[in-house]
């Protein structure tokens, strides 16, 4: 038997590291509102470890004490930047529920514990790490929590148009998307010497002009709206004026069109008298980098300090997880991967992703079980079409909504490959496909052998009992607003699936995701889903209340209750808030005794209540 030999250490954390690295000061502070996990799923190591092969001296400061500097100087004034993260997740998302609860666990700090992270740490360490280093030390933000805050934005939590991060947070460089190639890029110039401020070319970045000194002509720019035009409530009733409204949805919407790597062009917002410059994104990752960036030396463990608390419960879902691609040609308006990591689908090769699955076998910990073979979805295996490979993404049209588009590649065949040549391995027991397939893809892009070949194989050899698929509503305007598929393909996959299933003698369930509450959605589309699942005989344990995060065309229906994206001309979409948002939820749940008033009063104000003898009767 072999026996698992760790190919590093673990990064510097603590000034005894450096001295057993002979280290007397560190390149870079990397500064995380996340604990400290070793694993290619966490951004803090992934961008770490490519500066470390970079040979960088890399110090992680992981969830410190805001309350003074003592935490973020403990390795020292940094030679030549801090980096700043706000997390895997969003820290607001982090802290609290849809309906603005305080939630009780943290999944990515230690034992789960909360009230390791402030709320908003991208501003509270930026002003911390500027007291504890001065204005010489360059700071860069980035990760999620800025990447979805880069330009103006509707911030659920306060019910308001927050400005740009990176004004907020008094940073001096931003750096969006997933990072590998800015961060690299910033720190080799910095380490020639050349001034931050003049890090202006950078793709994937985010910079602040003052007016005077911008030259809007040096290249092609997108003007939107102003950050005090966006903005705009009326001074009386302290509400957002239709105006507002208007020019929010139109500023999100013409930056929508520019997340393009290939052929997006630069865009700019004025706030507070000042120019927030957005270059155009980093372009993706070709295979070779891609391959190398997931090849580093992983520990593939959460720090040891974090054992007597239990370890870090995140890392337990991902762990003997594989990343086989990244970025999602899907078009769900609620969700906000497009913005992050863009609409081009970037790939590994077989043989990197072979060999991590050897290398994961050799784990200690490992019980012969991959728990996910993929990305945001499982099923995008390669570049949507030929054509984004010059042009990037189309600008004003969707790759699978409202209907595939005709040029749209098929991967599955691809994706079984891969899938076979890892079960193959001596010490994989099974792979599992965690991340999630989109059924519309399979359905109408994929040839039907190619389609019953991968229907087997799923069915036999990737599911534990369950594959969980998100249809998230069966009304029509609900799902038209979402982005996503007709409810008919649900309803055919379902049946594609029970035959499979059957064919292959098992006995495995298909368990779909729903969302109440999303902006479109009426009382009676509603009534409609829980008929829809009263039919099915299928009530949901979790119903995933709309969430209003910053970065998806959803969030910018639920503030303007207009819809941005090209080709809708703005049209109005109804929105759900207040007490209408549990009314939808309890709906989707209707036989909790604790939602059965709740069900009534909905039955009520639709003047449904003949309904009440169908989904309120006891089975």
């Amino acid at each position: 038997m072999k026996t698992y030999a760790p190919r590093t250490t673990f990064l510097p954390t603590t000034l005894e590291d450096l001295q057993q690295r002979s280290w007397d000061q560190i390149d870079i502070a990397f500064i995380s509102a996340d604990a400290y996990v070793d694993h290619p799923s966490f951004a803090l190591a992934l961008l770490a470890r490519l500066l470390e092969k970079e040979g960088y001296r890399v110090g992680i400061i992981a969830q410190p004490d805001w309350n003074s500097t003592k935490d973020f100087l403990k390795l020292g004034k940094p030679r030549l930047c801090c980096l700043i993260s706000g997390g895997n997740i969003d820290s607001m998302v982090s802290h609290y529920t849809a309906n603005v609860k305080p939630r009780s666990k943290d999944e990515y700090s230690p034992g789960g514990k909360s009230g390791l992270r402030p709320d908003r740490p991208t501003l509270v360490y930026t002003a911390k790490a500027r007291q504890a280093y001065g204005k010489d030390t360059p700071i860069i933000i980035g990760g999620l929590e800025a990447s979805l805050r880069r330009l103006s934005h509707y911030d659920y939590w306060s019910d308001k148009v927050r400005k740009p991060i990176i004004l907020d947070a008094k940073a001096d460089l931003l750096a969006y998307g997933m990072g590998e190639r800015q961060i690299l890029e910033i720190v080799h110039r910095l380490d020639r010497g050349e001034p931050v401020s003049q890090l202006t070319d950078i793709k994937g970045t985010v910079y602040v002009a003052k007016p005077n000194t911008f030259e809007i002509q040096a290249e092609p720019t997108v003007t939107l709206p102003s950050y005090e035009e966006v903005s705009e409530r009326d001074k009386q009733s302290n509400t957002p004026t239709e105006a507002g409204k208007k020019a929010y949805a139109k500023a999100f919407g013409l930056q929508m069109q520019q997340e393009n790597p290939i052929a997006g062009k630069r865009v700019i917002q004025s706030c507070m008298q000042r120019i927030v410059v957005q270059n155009p994104p980093a372009l993706p990752l070709e295979e070779a980098f891609f391959d190398a960036l997931h090849e580093l030396p992983f520990t593939l463990d959460a720090h040891p300090d974090y054992e007597k608390a239990g370890g870090v419960p995140a890392l337990q879902e991902v762990q003997f997880s594989i990343t086989s691609n990244r970025g999602c040609f899907g078009s769900c308006s609620f969700c906000a991967i497009t913005s992050h990591q863009g609409r081009m689908i970037q790939t590994r090769s077989k043989e990197s992703l072979v060999k991590e699955a050897k290398r994961m076998s050799e784990h200690p910990a490992f019980k012969g079980y991959i728990h996910d073979l993929g990305g945001p979805t499982a099923n995008f295996q390669g570049l949507a079409c030929d054509r984004q490979q010059t042009y990037g993404p189309c600008p004003t049209k969707e790759c699978l909504y409202p209907l595939p588009c005709a040029n749209l590649k098929d991967y599955h065949g691809r994706y079984l490959d891969v899938l076979e040549a890892i079960e193959s391995l001596p010490g994989i027991k099974k792979v599992f496909i965690r991340s999630g397939i989109r059924y519309d893809y399979l359905l109408e892009v994929c040839d039907e052998k190619t389609r019953q070949r991968f229907m087997n194989h799923l069915v036999k050899h990737n599911i534990s009992g369950q594959l969980k698929v998100a249809p998230e509503h069966v009304s029509d305007k609900v799902l038209d607003a979402m982005g996503k598929p007709r409810a008919a393909l649900f309803d055919e996959f379902t049946e594609l699936y029970q035959e499979t299933t059957e064919k292959a003698g098992k006995k495995q369930y298909l368990i779909p995701y729903f969302i109440a509450a999303h902006p479109g959605s009426t009382l009676e589309d509603a009534i409609t889903l829980a008929l829809y699942l009263h039919k099915l005989h299928f009530i949901p344990d979790q119903v995933q209340e709309f969430y209003p995060t910053p970065g998806t065309v959803s969030t910018c229906m639920y503030y303007t209750g207009l819809d941005p994206r090209p080709g809708k001309r703005f049209a109005s979409v109804y929105v759900p808030k207040g007490r209408e948002r549990h009314l939808q939820r309890a709906l989707l749940q209707y036989n909790k005794k604790e939602n059965r008033p709740l069900v009534l009063e909905a039955l009520e104000k639709t003047q449904r209540k003949d309904l009440s003898r169908i989904l309120l009767t006891r089975r």
